[in-house]
């Protein structure tokens, strides 16, 4: 189990003896972990069941489950969210990429312990992380930065001066309305067959991970946000955002300078016109565009 830090529940829950040592989400419920619910996901809280000895954020004014009571610290308050942004905050927790060993191989830099696949071409001034791992036959452009845990898969492409693995912006307000920034602790994973375009960026999972599937065609100067999936086959045009928790089923086309809403999916076989602004859920399917998307 990996440790990303240690802090006692009972500091938050008094009576509570175990201590909490890594993030974790209601889609992959962990033990001793560091997890939030807000009122709109409360029919998810059979998460909680699957797990043990967690620090819990909790809506205060919806009742707990005995069950997630007993197993559990649980800590009520107003805003589950702000207060699990607060948590890293007050205990001074970070997950900034540590600077590593590397060595400079045809003008590249690439960390001591990264993995890389037989076959990969890795143009000068690219940066390959220590958590990094390539496949086989895959090509890293000049300029190209693999920063924090990066799964890649076999014969992928990635073009010049893309960012593979920066922080998304998961940041809330405290009560004066500061900004409370929640370390990312999340990777990226990037299956067969996938190319990306120049001077994109992909943002690594706030907890769990931002997913690639196979196949799919990133064009350049896109954004993808934490902890989105983007389904087989997708192609996504040039100048595109998907924003933090949104989906593509498979071999969507989403169309240039279009804007994906947060937690938004887009079901397979779907097109997205040029320049629209998806602000909800996209039929499997379906053609929509314009703004918002219809």
């Amino acid at each position: 189990m990996k440790e990303y830090f240690r802090i006692s529940a009972g500091k938050y829950v008094p009576g509570k003896s175990f201590d909490v040592v890594r993030p974790a989400s209601l889609n992959h419920p962990k033990n001793h972990a560091v997890m939030f619910i807000m009122h709109d996901h409360i029919t998810e809280a059979a998460a909680f069941t699957q797990c043990e000895e967690c620090l819990i954020f909790w809506p205060e004014s919806i009742a707990v489950p005995e069950e997630i009571e007993a197993r559990h610290a649980v800590y009520r308050c107003s805003w589950p969210h702000t207060r699990y942004c607060s948590f890293y905050a007050e205990n001074a927790i970070t997950y900034y990429p540590p600077v590593e060993d590397f060595e400079l191989v045809n003008g590249a830099f690439i960390a001591k312990t990264a993995k890389i696949g037989n076959h990969c071409s890795i143009l000068p001034g690219a940066y390959i992380g220590g958590e990094a791992e390539l496949g086989d036959n895959c090509y890293v452009g000049a300029g190209t930065k693999l920063v924090g845990e990066v799964h890649i898969g076999s014969n992928v492409i990635i073009r010049e001066n893309s960012v593979i693995g920066a922080d998304g912006l998961s940041t809330d307000r405290n009560e004066k309305g500061h900004a409370l920034t929640m370390p990312q602790f999340g990777g990226v994973v990037i299956e067969d067959d996938v190319q990306i375009g120049a001077l994109t960026v992909i943002a690594r999972g706030a907890i769990d991970n931002t997913l690639i599937r196979r196949g799919c065609r990133i064009d350049n100067s896109t954004f993808i946000s934490h902890n989105v999936t983007i389904g087989e086959d997708t192609f996504i045009v040039g100048e595109s955002i998907m924003f933090g928790s949104s989906s593509t089923g498979d071999q969507v086309f989403i169309s240039g300078n279009s804007t994906i809403r947060n937690g938004k999916h887009i079901g397979s076989k779907a097109l997205v016109g040029m320049g629209s602004v998806v602000v909800s859920d996209v039929a499997a399917g379906a053609i929509v565009k314009g703004n918002p998307a219809k």
